[in-house]
């Protein structure tokens, strides 16, 4: 069954009948990384998770059984992940022959990528020039801009996640993918604080201005991946969250069926917003949805 027949039912499932099986997974294959961002409660210094292919396969044959289609492979950074002969891409071919749908990478940039062989790409942006690198690092968003320009891809997009240190600029980096050809779309999330990362959090009235601002600019047809009513929902987080529609498991192995930030208690000071999607698409908002089927159709 393809993800036209696939994507209905589930929903019908998931809306009508209560049933909370997964649509999307989040494997976190390893916490090696090449950056030490200052944003990251997941980069590990020090002895660093790196899972075996047989490991993975594994985990992907349970997500699968469970009832997810779509498989985001993420770190660390996930494009250094080795186990032998294996590579990223051999991940992505295990993916797919076992059933997905379709398969997404989100890498940092730093190494060039234009052998991946993901249906999707992310590129973790997080502004333009000095507001990128005060995060990651000196010298890192010159090579994040070449290695987008020769990655080849067609179905790449950006992800902005906006902190106390980068707020002011989001609208460079929205009209900056608007004016590059290699980026098909950009999404926003905002900073979730995790533990060690607290000082990054964002004002609520800065953050409510910088939805604003998004919407302005989703209004005028910007390629902003984000829906209206799910960015609306953002501003207070007063919702019912419905983040079981993505399972994740962790770099040690850890099993989640909804995002960690549950576990961490901070679901009211949430960033993610897929968490605002979901909830629109479930009390069947038409952009959300729409939104949702460009994104997996």
């Amino acid at each position: 069954m393809n993800s036209t027949f696939y994507l209905p039912l589930w929903f019908f499932k998931a809306k009508f009948l209560g049933k909370k099986d997964p649509l999307q997974s989040v494997i976190f294959i390893s916490d090696k990384c090449n950056l030490a961002c200052k944003h990251c409660n997941v980069y590990s210094r020090q002895n660093p998770n790196i899972k075996t292919y047989e490991q993975i396969k594994e985990e992907l044959e349970y997500c699968y059984k469970r009832g997810s289609r779509f498989v985001d492979f993420e770190g660390g950074e996930p494009t250094i992940w080795t186990d032998g002969d294996y590579d990223i891409n051999s991940l992505i071919a295990l993916a797919k022959h076992i059933g997905f749908f379709s398969t997404t990478v989100t890498t940092n940039a730093v190494l060039p990528f234009d052998k991946l062989k993901a249906d999707s790409i992310w590129v973790s942006l997080d502004g333009l020039g000095e507001y990128h690198n005060r995060i990651r690092g000196n010298g890192v968003f010159d090579k994040l801009v070449k290695n987008i320009e020769t990655s080849g891809h067609p179905d790449l997009s950006v992800n902005m996640v906006v902190n106390a240190l980068n707020y002011q600029s989001v609208d460079e980096t929205i009209e900056f993918v608007k004016d590059n050809p290699f980026i098909k779309s950009i999404s926003i999330n905002f900073h979730t604080p995790y533990k060690g990362t607290e000082s990054l959090f964002l004002n609520w009235d800065i953050r409510c201005q910088v939805i604003d601002k998004v919407i302005a600019y989703k209004k005028k047809k910007y390629p902003i991946m984000n829906s209206v009513s799910g960015l609306k929902l953002m501003k207070h987080n007063k919702f019912k969250k419905q983040c079981w529609v993505s399972n994740f498991i962790l770099a040690d192995g850890t099993r989640l069926n909804t995002c960690s930030g549950e576990n961490a208690g901070i679901c009211d000071q949430c960033g993610l917003c897929m968490a605002g999607e979901m909830h629109s698409v479930m009390t069947l908002k038409p952009d959300t949805i729409l939104a949702g089927m460009r994104l997996r159709m």
